[in-house]
């Protein structure tokens, strides 16, 4: 097994359509030891039975956007394990209003909520796990092809996502001093609670599947084996990196 004794920690699962589950199952399949963190008691209620199926160590709550919940849920988890191996980021949120329609119309509201959550949840959470973090550790967080280029709607979740990407870069650097390697996965639009509140969302599902050159969707399994191998010592030359997990769409023009 490739993650065996291996300590990772989950922040995003939602459900078990999502991203985050499909990557905490594929870890479990090899080995990880796992803990699931939760934002409020309606996602814990959803979290427990999850980390009960993996057969997940302990759940923790952790709003992201509260620096003092993020310490300490660092704390709880070092009191538990001591360190960690593999931190997961799978956090994304826009207000609906802002995902649909001009990303010219974006509130300023709703642009700082984006950022907040979207993206310097990232590098606050790897501030503060970074004295447990191990040499040898992965980082992995998701992204989506609307950092790089403009897709219908995605609006300014694709401008966090772009801001997140490049913060992949800047934190490969300052975490590789501790040999600890930071990379994002950029998948195709997945049925989940988070996609969802991108308005036109079932036609970018019917679109992959036209013209992407595997012409199928990906699932959470296929996310889930790409997380794997960059957890993995498979990976152990791999950082800042956005590894595209599309079906190939990503290299298309026209």
């Amino acid at each position: 097994m490739l993650l065996e004794g291996k300590n990772a920690v989950i922040f995003g699962v939602a459900n078990t359509r999502s991203m985050a589950y499909g990557i905490a199952s594929a870890f479990k399949r090899e080995g990880a030891k796992l803990a699931f963190s939760y934002a409020g008691e309606a996602i814990q209620k959803r979290v427990l039975p999850i980390s009960e199926e993996l057969g997940g160590e302990f759940t923790f709550p952790c709003d992201v956007t509260s620096d003092e919940e993020i310490e300490a849920a660092m704390q709880l988890v070092k009191e538990r394990w001591g360190s960690v191996d593999i931190l997961v980021h799978s956090i994304a949120f826009a207000p609906k209003a802002d995902l649909e329609g001009r990303f010219l119309d974006t509130s300023r509201a709703g642009f700082k909520t984006a950022m907040d959550v979207s993206v310097y949840s990232l590098p606050a959470l790897c501030h503060a796990f970074e004295p447990i973090l191990n040499p040898g550790g992965s980082v992995i967080a998701m992204t989506y092809y609307g950092a790089q280029k403009v897709i219908g709607n995605y609006n300014v979740m694709g401008v966090a996502k772009a801001a997140l990407e490049a913060s992949v870069r800047y934190l490969a650097v300052d975490l590789g001093q501790k040999d600890i390697r930071i990379n994002a996965i950029s998948s195709c639009p997945i049925k989940t609670l988070a996609a969802s509140g991108v308005s036109g969302f079932r036609h970018m599902l019917t679109h992959i599947e036209e013209h992407a050159p595997l012409h199928r969707n990906v699932t959470i399994e296929n996310v889930g084996n790409t997380a794997v191998y960059l957890a993995s010592d498979f990976a152990s030359a791999v950082t800042g990196e956005i590894l595209f997990n599309d079906c190939g769409y990503n290299v298309l023009g026209m």
